[in-house]
């Protein structure tokens, strides 16, 4: 398996990464992409199947294309649908694509993952039919599969009326949008965001379509239980505090055969724990994140990161940050003088700092509210890998467990397939409540692999004959 070698190499094809490769191949870089995905575009930008939809048929996918043919132009090269597990010093990659196990290294390396969905653990949020928002939007935006006859979309941040706008045109009943923002939050991220007409233009349509479907809107509530009934899934719903604190008495029923939920998003640092960048903790930005100058740059030299990966700011800040850490990177490895860097990267940092206003404001709606985990009993499961509760968390944290580390040393909390991506949040805020705050509870360390990836995948059609025995040594 001979080891290729490129100038940069860009993890992830979302609108951040293809930007960044695009900017970088066309400086004269040899550059590559390396995304799990078969096409580029990432979440937001996410393509269906050619025979879905016409070429830019709607605004994420004519801006996609756009991405898609400018990084197709640019001479980068693509290793799509490669699973990157294992990235060791001197930035030498190894991944698992449709050809078996490949190995690069590059002199520079640039994070573009994005995030990964949060959602809080509440009774019976393991239940078949109860899926993430963001989940939901793949299946709806790639596929065109809606994830139920009759749903519920329940949680924070504008996931909830383009999810539930995107159902009811699929065909979907929604039963309700159970939200955890007030009207005042909303209004307020709306003048915050009045610098992207745009955008707020896209959520008013989503609303008139939810409106004419007639689908109730319930502010300030949250789902706090999920069980099965013989025509579907019961809902029960609370109303919340400022913070999402449970209020008793407040209960609403609600049945459905879906529930999709969540509760924000949080920057995806899988990468950059594991080459040992320094992180910080903003929960503005969805919570740790490398600690990154305005071009990208972690203290680890020719590391970036760029678009959401390095705190959620939208899709329409990632392309700007993409081209940023490019430029960065470009000027680091010798083909760009500082003078010249300073005249292409300017005005994209003023460009950045204006629409990334909205993704702020957005991402506010979407804030993490600790006060949602008084809904998880002791006997709810937190890990869903490991099957850890809450009580054996809460009994790690009482015996002395002082950081993640530690109690995940302590219960394997965070051991499983997803490496605490689905967890971490919870067990974050439940050690941080005790310890002083998030930043005193720590984040975990960074480990291989980093996607789950099939021992034969990387051994091929190695078997015990194939095991090299040495003769024994004579007597």
């Amino acid at each position: 398996m001979a080891e290729r070698s490129f100038d940069l190499a860009v993890i992830g094809a979302g609108p951040a990464g293809m930007a960044a490769a695009t900017s970088a191949a066309e400086a004269g870089l040899r550059t590559l992409v390396i995304d799990e995905a078969p096409r580029p575009g990432g979440q937001v930008y996410r393509a269906p199947p050619a025979e879905f939809l016409p070429q830019g048929t709607d605004a994420d996918r004519r801006i996609g294309d756009e991405l898609r043919t400018a990084l197709a132009e640019s001479g980068a090269e693509l290793a799509l649908d490669h699973r990157l597990w294992w990235i060791g010093e001197g930035f030498e990659l190894a991944a698992v694509g449709p050809g078996g196990p490949h190995r690069f290294s590059a002199r520079a390396l640039l994070v573009a993952t994005g995030t990964t969905e949060r959602i809080l653990p509440f009774p019976g949020w393991t239940t078949p039919g109860v899926i993430g928002l963001a989940a939901a939007t793949i299946l709806l935006k790639a596929d065109g599969v809606v994830p139920g006859e009759r749903v519920v979309v329940a949680g924070a941040g504008p996931l909830l009326p383009l999810v539930a706008a995107k159902a009811v045109a699929a065909g979907a009943s929604v039963a309700a949008i159970v939200d955890l923002a007030r009207p005042s939050d909303w209004a307020s991220a709306v003048i915050r965001g009045r610098s992207r007409p745009d955008l707020l233009a896209r959520g008013a349509g989503w609303l008139r379509r939810l409106a004419m479907a007639r689908v109730p809107w319930w502010s300030a509530r949250a789902v706090v239980n999920v069980s099965t009934t013989a025509e579907g899934l019961s809902i029960d719903t609370l109303a919340v505090n400022a913070d999402g604190e449970p209020q008793p008495g407040t209960r609403r029923k609600i049945g459905a055969d879906a529930l999709c939920i969540g509760h924000g998003l949080v920057p995806s640092t899988e990468v950059t724990r594991l080459l040992g960048a320094a992180h910080v903790f903003r929960p503005e930005v969805g919570g740790w994140v490398a600690d990154v100058d305005e071009l990208g740059r972690t203290n680890v030299p020719h590391l970036y990161v760029a678009g959401d990966a390095a705190g959620v700011e939208g899709a329409a800040a990632a392309p700007l940050a993409g081209r940023l850490a490019a430029l960065a990177a470009v000027h680091d490895l010798g083909r760009l003088d500082a003078t010249h860097l300073a005249r292409r990267s300017d005005p994209f940092v003023a460009r950045r700092r204006g629409v990334a206003r909205f993704g702020k404001a957005m991402a506010g709606l979407a804030r993490l509210r600790s006060g949602l985990l008084d809904a998880a009993t002791p006997d709810t499961i937190i890990c869903r890998c490991e099957d850890v509760t809450r009580a054996e968390i809460d009994g790690a944290i009482d015996t002395g467990a002082r950081d993640v580390n530690q109690l995940k040393a302590w219960t394997r909390c965070g051991m499983g397939p997803c490496q605490g991506r689905m967890c971490g949040e919870a067990v974050g805020e439940l050690v941080g409540a005790q310890v002083g705050g998030r930043a005193q509870a720590g984040l975990w360390t960074g480990r291989a692999p980093l996607r789950p990836v099939p021992l034969e995948d990387l051994v091929g059609g190695y078997d015990y004959a194939d095991i090299p025995i040495p003769q024994a040594a004579p007597l």
